[in-house]
């Protein structure tokens, strides 16, 4: 009996429209602290200055991630101002270069309709609607080492030198959003599959040497910002020491120093613990994609380790996230947005994997059971998405029509029978159906409980210049305060240090010290606090949220 025929849907262009004015859609929303609002704040201050080879925070001597995040967002802030759309705009718009990139890579590797799929799985895995609402240097790093990757194997195929030095200026570009990482993903790719196919002559090309000069000279720059702002100084305190060099620091300690145990960071953390955050930041997708690198490790393995060059044969996607994620997880100190460079990897073998079990109707198992966990898990997104804005956060009832709206539109999908490609359409659809409402709703609300956003624009639209002002027994992770004041507000440690200061913001036992000293004060405003990066059930069950959190108050002492 022969098997019923699937195809492929061609992914059309107007879904990627459609993507991208919902990543858009949450510019406005405050910036989050811990990093995200740091890096704001470090933008604007550049902004202000004028300094760009030189980094500081809230006026200190910065020295941990690259400065082109902070050159684009004070580049940003200089045409939008200061606000949240002139900070993530510029990472919006890499974000969307990077779904270009993998797909113009992933088509030279295995043509247009596997291309469009890699670039919409991208477009569409967790991680990449949160790293277009908390943006860090991740978004624009990965734009960059895809980008690079891509230019690579365009100069690999048409031999157009053009290519391959464009390809370099975007790893040197890379390595100045987040270090020698940027670097590194490439020659991984590109090591793991010349490898296998016994390509010795790719490692050694005179045209290397050009690329290499590129990227010396666009890393001149930089370089000189951080030799005058800190190897010139060797008294300046840095993290807890002196004597630090800040081009020892970028090109060694910061990456290869945690592999090493050179770097002081350390967070105990195991080797699965980049795959096991996967579980959540490739959702829906990872459930294709284990089995799509199993697969593929045994094919290689059948060969001996031996790959053909011919079309469709490549280790560049594979190879390259394996090494990348083996350097990664060797690292001292990992946080879970660390694998997210290698995510267009995972699209391009999670595409060819989904390209493979429908079209050419392979891994019939695989299939059987991918195709009722893709509808269990969109269903519970959908349903998920309705408990969010019925229960946790309740919505305007315009929102909860728009989820219908949506609702509706995914179960005409799960129930068409002769619907091609439903594998991919059920997932994709629940994710931005979900998204629509986390990135439109619950993120508005959560930061509604964050006290930087909240106080620091209460002080800009007041006038209050931020020198009058200071943070007192504040347990809270305030970096956003300084970005939407417009200006530094310095943490005082003890009480005595508060008594020439006309406005204090503290909690409750900072208050209580301030009333044991009859210093006359006015509450002038109060809320609620919790820190919302590190969400809890107790804060997001409405019955025990007022118990989850802390109450804040901004005071003005009398005169």
């Amino acid at each position: 009996m022969r098997l019923k025929r699937y195809s492929v849907p061609k992914v059309p262009f107007w879904v990627f429209i459609l993507i991208a004015v919902l990543y858009f859609s949450a510019i406005g929303v405050d910036t989050m602290d811990i990093d995200a609002s740091q890096y704001a704040e470090i933008s604007r201050e550049m902004m202000k200055s004028g300094d760009y080879l030189h980094v500081f925070d809230r006026g200190m001597e910065y020295l941990d991630k690259p400065p082109f995040l902070f050159w684009v967002s004070a580049a940003s802030m200089k045409v939008f101002g200061v606000n949240n759309f002139g900070y993530k705009f510029p990472s919006l718009l890499f974000a969307l270069w990077a779904l270009f990139a993998t797909y113009r890579l992933t088509k030279l590797l295995y043509g247009e309709f596997t291309g469009r799929m890699a670039a919409l799985i991208l477009a569409t895995c967790q991680g990449m609607f949160l790293m277009t609402n908390d943006i860090r240097c991740d978004t624009i790093l990965m734009s960059w080492v895809i980008t690079s990757i891509w230019l690579i194997n365009e100069w690999y195929v048409k031999q157009r030198l053009g290519y391959l030095l464009s390809a370099f200026a975007a790893a040197a570009f890379g390595m100045m959003t987040k270090g020698p990482i940027a670097l590194m993903v490439p020659i991984f790719c590109f090591s793991a599959d010349w490898t296998l196919k016994r390509l010795w002559k790719n490692f050694i090309k005179p045209q290397y040497l050009l690329g290499l000069l590129i990227i010396v000279i666009l890393l001149i720059p930089m370089s000189i910002g951080l030799y005058q702002q800190f190897d010139m100084h060797p008294e300046i305190m840095v993290n807890g020491q002196r004597g630090v060099s800040g081009l020892r620091f970028f090109y060694w300690s910061q990456s290869f120093g945690r592999i090493t145990g050179e770097s002081p960071w350390k967070n105990a953390v195991y080797p699965t613990f980049l795959l096991e955050n996967m579980l959540w930041s490739y959702l829906p997708w990872i459930i294709l994609f284990l089995p799509a690198m199993l697969v593929n490790f045994l094919k290689l393995l059948a060969n001996r380790f031996h790959l053909s060059a011919g079309p469709g044969n490549e280790w560049i996607s594979t190879g390259g996230f394996l090494l990348t994620y083996y350097v990664l997880a060797s690292s001292a100190y990992q946080l879970p947005h660390y694998i997210f460079v290698a995510f267009p990897l995972a699209s391009i073998v999670t595409a060819r994997f989904i390209y493979e079990l429908v079209e050419e109707q392979r891994y019939r198992v695989f299939y059987k059971v991918a195709k009722p966990l893709f509808l269990v898990i969109s269903c519970g997104l959908i349903l998920a998405s309705l408990a969010l804005i019925t229960y946790i956060f309740p919505a305007h009832p315009a929102m909860i029509g728009v989820w219908f709206i949506g609702f509706g539109i995914w179960l005409y999908l799960a129930v068409k029978k002769d619907l091609k490609g439903k594998i991919l359409w059920l997932p994709v659809t629940a994710m931005i159906v979900a998204n629509v409402f986390v990135s439109n709703h619950l993120y508005p609300s959560l930061l509604q409980y964050q006290l930087g956003s909240a106080i620091g624009k209460y002080i800009y639209s007041s006038s209050i210049p931020t020198i009058d002002i200071a943070l007192f027994e504040v347990d809270d992770p305030v970096n956003s305060i300084n970005f939407y004041a417009h200006g530094s507000i310095r943490n005082c440690r003890d009480i005595d240090s508060i008594r020439n200061q006309k406005y204090i913001i503290t909690m409750d036992n900072g208050l209580n010290e301030i009333k044991a000293t009859n210093h006359a004060y006015d509450i002038i405003k109060e809320g609620r606090l919790f820190k919302v990066s590190e969400l809890t059930p107790d804060f997001l069950n409405p019955k025990t949220r007022l118990a989850a959190t802390k109450k804040y108050y901004f005071l003005k002492f009398r005169d």
